[in-house]
């Protein structure tokens, strides 16, 4: 063999092959290209109430149907057996429902809303008798942290049928109670009102009473009773 073997240095260097050089190896992602971290999802507080909306796909026959309603109801009786969740209010509209919930901490709540939406998901698979699957989308949470917001989202689920029937005509007929949502057990109410909603309670209850001091207590300081003729949002 004629001549002298070459280090990898001298290769290197004669040939410019091999070894570190400008732009090799994977490209760098930019910041804005990353996937967010987890731990950026708020930590959940016992404190705050959670106002929760899920949506159906399209195409399905309306929610607000009886039977829908009724098979609801039964699937939220059996889930007040859980302590750690609890459904305090909803509502029910054509193609979405409107929770106002409690967690006592973050794991209640994640496995309480996959509870929930399982048997939502479950109660529109038999009444509507469809297959495969039902939500569209995840749900959409917002924590509730000052009376207001508590105010405003229990205002907002149980006069949600209104706020549609002005959205669509910009007007309301009647002012009542809505029989697909827990309005009958709100005690929020003004006196003719809960008057209605006293009148109106089925034999079983299907929601669970508020313990946090949002729901109980602070909104109702610092905020008027809610008239069931308020249109949220009109």
């Amino acid at each position: 063999m004629g001549g002298d073997q070459l280090s990898f240095h001298d290769y290197r260097c004669r040939t410019g092959r091999g070894g570190p050089r400008p732009g090799a190896g994977r490209p760098r992602k930019r910041p804005s290209e990353l996937r967010p971290s987890r731990a950026v999802r708020p930590r959940h507080s016992r404190h705050a109430p959670v106002h929760a909306t899920l949506r159906v796909r399209r195409g399905l026959p309306s929610l607000r149907r009886g039977r829908f309603v009724g098979e609801l109801r039964r699937s939220l009786r059996e889930m007040r057996v859980r302590g750690d969740f609890r459904v305090c209010q909803y509502s029910v509209q054509g193609n979405h429902l409107h929770f106002v919930l409690e967690a006592d901490d973050g794991a209640a709540l994640a496995n309480g809303m996959k509870a929930l939406g399982g048997r939502v998901a479950g109660a529109v698979q038999r009444i509507c008798g469809v297959r495969g699957r039902v939500l569209a989308e995840r749900c959409h949470l917002r924590a509730l942290r000052t009376p207001a917001e508590a105010r405003g989202a229990l205002a907002y689920v149980l006069l949600n049928a209104r706020k549609h029937a002005w959205e669509r005509a910009r007007r309301v007929s009647r002012v009542a109670l809505d029989g697909a949502s827990s309005a009958c057990w709100f005690d929020g109410w003004t006196a003719e009102a809960r008057r209605w909603a006293v009148a109106a309670r089925p034999v079983r209850r299907e929601v669970s009473v508020a313990r946090s001091w949002l729901l109980r207590i602070g909104w109702r300081l610092h905020h008027a009773l809610i008239d069931s003729a308020e249109v949220p949002g009109g």
